[in-house]
């Protein structure tokens, strides 16, 4: 903590002009020990195969994202303790494509880094990792991060598997597609065709007016890189607007849209997460360390939980990962007002906000993955930086809830304050 205090008053001098972009976050009486959030950023989400980032690799989104956080607020990056970053797709959970964003950033050797792949949760996953590292006494500062090029790489082969998995129903229902639990969520609980299709045309308003208000310009970083044409030519690009966002979406263009899982279903393309290119990084500190740096303080994360749900409808998972939360916060859900719970397909996100009692104007008042796109690694970060900046921009103490349901059959979610302006 000392060695902390020194250093930094050498490479972040007090009258350094960086801390004026954010100089409008506030630290509320707390313990010395929290675990705060200091900044965070993405990058704009790009439709996977189709859009402006899918010929940039994961590596140049993650280095873009990691560089702006920490430029913003003037940190140097060999105050870190650790970085993880959560990947789904790239090969060993993307460790060497980590490593090399590093150096790509400028960060040093002697700064560690590592990766962390729980499916759609992964970003959170490396939020979460980070906060255990700071609560044990390991670090002081860390960054958190989730990257996922889906353009350059796909959900394939699900790996070498024993041939025991045939007898073992929980083994067998791991490896049903994503799309076909949507459709036993649907057909489980009773969530019909419109009501799935409405969600996601409110989704896409959502988002098509937060993009065209601007309320994304502050979060995202804009990136550099080129675009590859069917012909081969290629042009460089700036990257700071999500395009996955379909601002003339209706009801009765997603209604004639045919199923894309069985022929008799009701999950289609246009009420399901988009895949999609992107990455987030969050700044996370202990509050002593943070306050004696005079970093801002952006968030208090007050609690989280993982908890596993049946595999062949493992869209619930938000549904129990969300009370257990509120719980470990001592918290109910009349005392959150924003809740960030991804968009995997409509019929899970449609569930779980009614299974709960969710007012729907609490629920991603800024679109959600339908719009806005779901590269898996990223997310969990991402919408991390989405619904802090949000609570931000409404100035005062507020609560929100980031969750997602998992593949394989599990939630997990976590729990923020906004210490107000």
């Amino acid at each position: 903590m000392q060695r902390i205090k020194v250093i930094s008053g050498h490479l972040c001098p007090s009258g350094s002009d960086k801390w004026n972009v954010r100089s409008n976050e506030c630290a509320v009486a707390g313990s010395p020990d929290d675990v705060v959030v200091v900044h965070g950023l993405r990058s704009a989400i790009g439709k996977a195969k189709r859009g402006n980032l899918k010929d940039t690799t994961p590596d140049e989104m993650l280095s873009a994202v990691m560089t702006a956080v920490l430029n913003d607020v003037g940190l140097s990056s060999q105050l870190l303790g650790d970085v993880c970053v959560g990947n789904v797709l790239q090969p060993g959970a993307g460790a060497f494509m980590a490593r090399v964003a590093h150096f790509l950033s400028g960060f040093p050797e002697s700064v560690p880094v590592y990766t962390v792949n729980r499916q759609c949760s992964s970003g959170l996953q490396a939020l979460l990792n980070i906060a255990g590292a700071i609560r044990s006494g390991s670090i002081d500062l860390g960054l958190a991060c989730g990257v996922e090029s889906m353009s350059l790489r796909s959900i394939g082969n699900p790996g070498d598997l024993s041939s025991r998995l045939v007898d073992n129903e929980k083994a067998r229902d791991c490896i049903i597609p994503m799309g076909m639990t949507s459709e036993n969520v649907a057909e489980r609980f009773g969530v019909s065709r419109e009501k799935q299709d409405a969600f996601a045309v409110t989704s896409q308003q959502k988002a098509a007016r937060a993009q065209l208000s601007g309320l994304f310009d502050q979060e995202i970083v804009p990136i550099a890189t080129k675009l590859v044409h069917e012909d081969g030519t290629e042009r460089q690009v700036t990257v700071a607007k999500d395009d996955g966002i379909r601002a003339g979406t209706t009801l009765a263009g997603l209604s004639r849209l045919r199923p894309a899982f069985k022929p008799d279903g009701t999950t289609t393309a246009g009420n399901s997460s988009q895949v999609s290119d992107g990455a987030a990084a969050v700044l996370l500190g202990r509050r002593s360390t943070v306050e004696a740096m005079g970093l801002p303080v952006l968030g208090v994360l007050k609690a989280s939980a993982v908890v596993g749900v049946p595999p062949d409808v493992m869209g619930v998972g938000p549904a129990v990962a969300i009370p257990a939360a509120l719980k470990k916060a001592g918290l109910n859900m009349a005392d959150i007002d924003v809740f960030e719970i991804n968009e995997a397909f409509a019929s899970q996100a449609v569930y779980c906000i009614e299974k709960l009692g969710i007012p729907p104007e609490k629920v991603n008042p800024n679109g959600g993955a339908i719009a806005l796109g779901h590269p898996l690694g990223c997310t969990g970060a991402r919408q991390v930086v989405t619904l802090l900046h949000e609570l931000r921009r409404r100035g005062r103490r507020a609560y929100g809830v980031v969750s997602m349901c998992i593949g394989t059959g599990m939630g997990a979610a976590a729990i923020f304050e906004f210490p107000g302006l």
